[in-house]
């Protein structure tokens, strides 16, 4: 029997540092359409959703191909609901209305750098290795063990004063969250009620295919490097 799997485009429409940012435009298109069209162009979910608090948002997933079976709940619409909180909610709702999934792939609706290679590349690590969860992550682009905190009198300190003399290729390799999306296993995320920390699989991805989108300056950023990277892909380089 074929595995039913569900993208979950988690898309709130409360956003502060940057308002409306999941339908602004984004390069020409709404922000959330680059997610919700990687997801459907991939062809490995069931079903493509968005699970959100906003009626205009609710009309532009649409537009773009995803499903809006029902509308979040207040309770998880606010700035203090977690996105597991939002997951749960979206998998019992689903159960609701008796339809259940082998696995699920949470999108954020702010990944315009997110294709339907990357989306493939990540289910075919689930479907062969069975981790709990797959997780995109991009290298540190710096060694974070050579930062440096504020100390006394607002003068600089290291914060691992022991890596002073380490040359930086000597130092381990660590690595973040793209915030792109996570991938896991429905049933194993249900029991366990959103929290899992182990067995998780990376995804390592290039610092051209991340960028947060936290406030403005970001946001140009964005766009500056989606051009170059497009534009490269354009011209065969």
């Amino acid at each position: 029997m074929e595995k039913k799997r569900l993208a979950i485009i988690t898309a709130r429409g409360g956003s502060k540092r940057i308002p409306g940012k999941n339908i602004r435009e984004f390069c020409g298109r709404p922000m959330i359409a680059y997610s919700i069209e990687a997801a459907i162009e991939s062809r490995i979910f069931t079903e493509v959703m968005v699970s959100t608090d906003s009626v205009k948002i609710a009309e532009t997933a649409k537009k773009y191909g995803a499903k809006v079976p029902f509308m979040r709940s207040r309770e998880n619409s606010n700035d203090y609901a977690a996105t597991s909180d939002v997951i749960l909610e979206v998998l019992k709702n689903y159960r609701m209305l008796k339809q259940e999934f082998d696995c699920f792939c949470c999108i954020y609706p702010t990944a315009p750098f997110l294709t339907p290679e990357r989306l493939k590349e990540a289910m075919q690590l689930m479907e062969e290795h069975h981790p709990s969860a797959v997780l995109p992550v991009v290298a540190y682009s710096y060694p974070p063990q050579r930062c440096f905190i504020m100390g006394k009198d607002n003068r600089l300190e290291y914060k691992y004063p022991e890596y002073i003399r380490a040359r930086s290729q000597d130092l381990e390799k660590q690595y973040h969250d793209a915030g792109q999306f996570y991938i896991y296993q429905s049933e194993e995320y249900l029991r366990k009620k959103g929290m899992i920390a182990e067995n998780i699989m990376p995804l390592v991805l290039s610092e051209l295919e991340v960028q947060d989108i936290d406030n403005e300056e970001d946001w140009k950023l964005a766009e500056l490097k989606y051009l170059l990277v497009k534009g490269k892909e354009n011209f065969g380089e």
